[in-house]
């Protein structure tokens, strides 16, 4: 009887246990929505000579500097760059308008790129995700873009 206690206590713990692991997520991605993260940029699949990463990390700067704007992520996929961001609690009346400068500008500074822009805390909890699995190695160049692009429709659909 003792024996068979035993083993139900442990299988009770041991579930326990298992039921408490979170997703393969790192601490970026878990502090997004309580304090600003400011993931670096990354370009998935950049086998040239930098020459893409300079250009995430001018578009993170340009955005960085948009009033009203505090933390920003950027992901470059093989056609497309997402661009998403948190917007100051004192400037979430003027969303609209921030985007739209915002995308003016980017489009003023970086005319042969394809951005998506977007303020909506899914998009970037989404982006933050698909940076912490592309820098911990989760995701292969080509199911990176595959979730570039799932974004991105995920985008269009909350529109």
């Amino acid at each position: 009887m003792k024996n068979k206690q035993k083993i139900v206590y442990f299988l009770f713990i041991l579930s326990f246990l298992l039921a408490g692991c979170e997703k393969e997520y790192s601490s970026i991605s878990r502090w997004a929505l309580l304090k600003t993260i400011d993931p670096k940029p990354i370009v998935i699949g950049d086998t040239s000579s930098g020459a893409n990463q300079q250009v995430v990390e001018e578009i993170k700067k340009e955005t960085s500097s948009t009033d009203g704007i505090y933390d920003v992520a950027v992901v470059k996929g093989a056609k497309d760059i997402i661009v998403a961001y948190k917007v100051e609690h004192m400037h979430r009346l003027k969303m609209k308008s921030i985007e739209k400068k915002l995308k003016d500008k980017l489009k003023d500074h970086f005319p042969e790129e394809k951005f998506t822009v977007s303020s909506d805390f899914k998009i970037f909890l989404e982006t933050v995700r698909l940076y912490d699995r592309v820098e911990h190695n989760h995701y292969s160049e080509k199911e990176a873009n595959k979730r570039v692009k799932q974004i991105i429709a995920l985008k269009k659909e909350l529109t």
